[in-house]
């Protein structure tokens, strides 16, 4: 479930599904397009916080449902629609004129990293810890790839994405992928007071200077976003993957071929 909450100048959107530790569903990566969607026409709005409900900022995509998915007959192509779906997100976030804050009080995983990386900002507490397990089922982690590396560079993103590091809130305030560092009880707070000091500027110069930022000085990202995409619909594919999904399912460790 996905919840919209709007406090001008500021418009949340709540990741709302704790029971699975906000693992998103395709149902979910819908609901969050429409609510960029939705905020993008509203004037009144000028900045965007990305939040959620619960220990968990977002563990990923939920894998149960993708493990539905590699059981189907047409697997192949509905992966090839799931990676198509989850750039598109990504590259909502990205394209948004209106900068995004990443809220985050709780651990990050797999494409919830990206979600945070997707974010131009990002507020976060000391529970806050990101990584990326996609490997240990089978998975690449196609889209976070180009994200992470574009955020803090190549040597980070190899030590979560190869090296399977967790990367705690210290660190990730030091690496600036965290960009304020305050209590749990001020990640609100923190978050709609940087947007008030953003909506003092104009709004048609912050949205061309998010497109400098994400189109022109990451001129590549889009390209290899695509790529990322195409290798992570690939993977999901393959043996492995499916014995992985299948392992997190039944609750056991995997045996990959």
């Amino acid at each position: 479930m996905i919840r919209l909450h709007k406090v001008a100048p500021s418009g949340t959107i709540l990741i709302d599904a704790p029971s699975s530790c906000n693992a998103l569903t395709r149902e979910m990566v819908r609901q969050l397009l429409d609510a960029i969607s939705d905020f993008h026409q509203d004037k009144s709005i000028r900045g965007i916080i990305l939040s959620s409900k619960g220990e968990h900022f977002c563990s990923g995509i939920n894998l149960k449902e993708w493990h539905e998915t590699s059981q189907s007959r047409d697997a192949q192509s509905q992966w090839q629609e799931i990676a198509d779906e989850l750039q598109e997100l990504v590259e909502a976030l990205l394209r948004l004129p209106k900068p995004v804050i990443a809220a985050i009080d709780g651990p990050v995983r797999g494409f919830g990293v990206a979600l945070a990386c997707a974010a131009d900002l990002v507020v976060a507490s000391s529970r806050a810890e990101f990584s990326a397990p996609a490997p240990k089922i089978g998975l690449v982690s196609g889209l976070l790839t180009p994200l992470i590396t574009f955020r803090c560079g190549g040597s980070t993103a190899a030590r979560i994405l190869l090296g399977r590091e967790t990367l705690q809130a210290p660190e990730l305030h030091r690496l600036g992928i965290v960009h304020r560092l305050v209590s749990s009880d001020q990640i609100w707070a923190a978050a709609h007071d940087w947007i008030d000091n953003i909506a003092e500027g104009s709004a048609d110069a912050v949205g061309l200077t998010k497109r400098l930022l994400n189109e022109m000085i990451g001129e590549s990202l889009m390209m290899q976003l695509s790529s990322g995409s195409a290798m992570m619909s690939t993977a999901a594919n393959t043996e492995s993957a499916v014995e992985g999904m299948r392992a997190f399912v039944e609750k056991r460790p995997p045996k990959f071929p």
